[in-house]
């Protein structure tokens, strides 16, 4: 028999229980909010409008969408980390809010992995290699010969310090055991540009952006980050095919709740952004934004965040990269 105070706990777990369960069968009865740590009208606020038009579709309750940037996501991702775990707080996050972030920053103030419910994700977008033409080399291996020729002469630029260009610049260091230089700007456009007049000679940039010149001839890709060619790009390798092995990146958008929301609750949503994300309108536009779909359970989104985190990590700290 339990003692009296097991038992207590027994009855208030099974009560809690049945109120998940019951909370889940009318989920949604109210407007679902989608908190998104970064300025309307970027990539960000884009894609969590453009799902909420289809969860609203598809739940038969509104979804507000709530800008809330400053400090690479932070501020937004506490907000929804503190909310109640009900369903009705999410968070449109990415690589820098449940990634990155945590990791440079001294105090985000919440914890990337045990303060939310992984629900789904949305989608992945590589990076494009790309160097200045004038720049004598025609694949990945004579930018690594170049390099090793000259250490410290070449540079490569990013959109700032941690920002998924950098830290991917600093992989590409690490593992070939470069001698090359970081050249931070505020910005991927910036970024771009210092490529395209030569002020670098090299940068890892989102394929919406650098694509464009790529056709036009004012930069030249060399290889993709991600694990397949690019059907925008088929021409172009990527990083294995291209020589380096085990070489990949990818900066993920997803969808997350505060931890402690109900099971049930989390698959309804999940279901919900699932068929979403099979829609032509989102299909096209995430084309547009050089973002490939990813249809995933909870579960492989959790395991996903767990591994990008640990990647990360490693890269950060050999790096030593802090928020600056």
């Amino acid at each position: 028999m339990l003692a009296k105070p097991t038992l207590l706990c027994a009855i208030v777990a099974i009560a809690c229980a049945a109120g998940g369960i019951a909370s889940a069968q009318t989920f949604p009865n109210r407007p679902i909010r989608i908190v998104v740590g970064f300025a309307p009208a970027g990539p960000a606020d884009v894609m969590a409008r453009l799902i909420g038009q289809h969860l609203t579709s598809i739940l038969g309750q509104g979804v507000v969408i709530d800008n809330r940037p400053g400090a690479g996501g932070t501020i937004g991702a506490r907000a929804v980390a503190e909310s109640d775990p009900d369903g009705y707080t999410l968070l449109l996050a990415n690589t820098s809010t449940l990634v990155i972030s945590p990791l440079i920053y001294k105090n985000v103030n919440y914890d990337p992995i045990k303060g939310f419910a992984a629900i789904a994700a949305l989608g992945t977008t590589s990076n494009l290699l790309i160097v200045n033409p004038a720049l004598p080399v025609k694949s990945v291996r004579d930018l690594v010969a170049l390099a090793r020729a000259h250490p410290g002469k070449l540079n490569y630029a990013s959109a700032g310090i941690g920002t998924p260009p950098h830290l991917i610049g600093e992989m590409f260091k690490q593992r070939l055991d470069l001698d090359v230089v970081h050249v931070p700007y505020k910005g991927g456009g910036p970024s771009v540009a210092a490529t395209v007049a030569g002020e670098t000679q090299f940068s890892f940039e989102n394929p919406a952006s650098s694509l464009p010149l790529v056709e036009a001839g004012r930069v030249r890709a060399l290889a993709s980050t991600s694990d397949r060619r690019s059907s925008q790009m088929p021409d172009v390798p990527t990083m294995i095919e291209a020589g380096i092995a085990d070489f990949t990146s990818v900066s993920f958008t997803g969808v997350v709740a505060p931890a402690g929301t109900p099971g049930a609750i989390v698959e309804r949503l999940n279901a919900a952004i699932n068929v979403s994300l099979q829609s032509p309108e989102i299909a096209s536009t995430l084309v547009k934004l050089g973002v490939d779909a990813k249809i995933s359970s909870p579960e492989e989104f959790a395991a996903f965040l767990g591994a990008e985190r640990d990647k990360w990590a490693a890269v950060i700290k050999a790096a030593g990269v802090r928020a600056q």
